[in-house]
């Protein structure tokens, strides 16, 4: 990838600033006990954050080195770990990039509204359809519901800070949650379940795979017709009622599973 314009002029100013002794001053490493790989990458997350932008190219390595008088392993290290959180992309052959930003989820039972303000997004939704009609046979079975029988249907559209992560089309048990059309369903309808009908959502068997998009699907997230995503499948439960049954799509540039995996 070649920087040109204001691309190739961002990099050059970033390169002077990181030579410059305002930036030492600013960015200095400290003789703590902080490991210098821990700072260092501290460091070059505040540089992608206040002054680069997503796909710009990260300084080189013999760069960073210079600048902050490191070995090549403590800069891989720095930067090899921000790879794996998701800030960074590197590119064989080309270089290192700053992502696209990503939200996580660490598989716990929250809402998309709790997950995005619990890393200081800025949730928004667009509904695109709220109705009661007949539910398909797998969330009638999904639901516990006999075959044909109606359910109340919402698709949202899921964004944060304006851009769009998630489509949700979910089915809700109208028997237990007939009201649930009547609410403001721009908010967290998982808080609205245990606030208004009493029906608190204490857990959900799910099943994330990846796909393509679907045609509607990648209009609606701007990724285009079969491009990845990650695919949800979640029944969700209040004690042991089946209270939704969701499927959600989200875009895989955007959003991120999170995980812990201990022996």
């Amino acid at each position: 990838m070649v920087l040109t314009g204001s691309h190739h002029r961002r990099r050059v100013r970033v390169t002077t600033h990181l030579e410059s002794e305002a930036w030492q001053a600013r960015l200095h490493l400290s003789n703590s006990h902080v490991p210098k790989h821990e700072q260092l990458r501290s460091i070059i997350l505040r540089l992608a954050k206040d002054e680069l932008a997503p796909g710009d190219r990260l300084p080189s390595e013999r760069t960073l080195m210079d600048a902050f008088g490191v070995s090549r392993i403590t800069v891989r290290a720095a930067v090899g770990r921000l790879v794996a959180e998701g800030h960074l992309l590197r590119v064989p052959g080309k270089g290192t990039f700053v992502a696209d930003a990503t939200v996580q989820s660490t598989l716990h039972l929250a809402s998309f509204t709790q997950e995005m303000e619990a890393q200081g997004h800025e949730p928004s939704t667009v509904v695109l359809i709220s109705e009661r009609s007949t539910a398909p046979p797998e969330t009638a079975a999904a639901l516990g519901l006999v075959r044909g029988s109606e359910a109340v249907h919402i698709r949202r559209l899921r964004l944060a800070d304006g851009r769009p992560v998630s489509v949700d089309d979910a089915w809700y048990n109208g028997a237990l949650v007939g009201g649930l059309l009547s609410i403001d369903l721009t908010g967290s309808i998982y808080r609205a379940l245990g606030a208004e009908f009493g029906q608190q959502i204490d857990r959900a068997r799910q099943t994330v795979r990846a796909e393509g998009a679907p045609a509607d699907i990648g209009v609606l997230l701007g990724t285009g017709t079969g491009a990845p995503v990650l695919f949800f499948d979640r029944t969700s439960f209040s004690g042991d009622r089946a209270i939704e049954h969701a499927r959600s799509w989200y875009r895989s540039d955007r959003y991120a599973l999170a995980m812990e995996v201990r022996l």
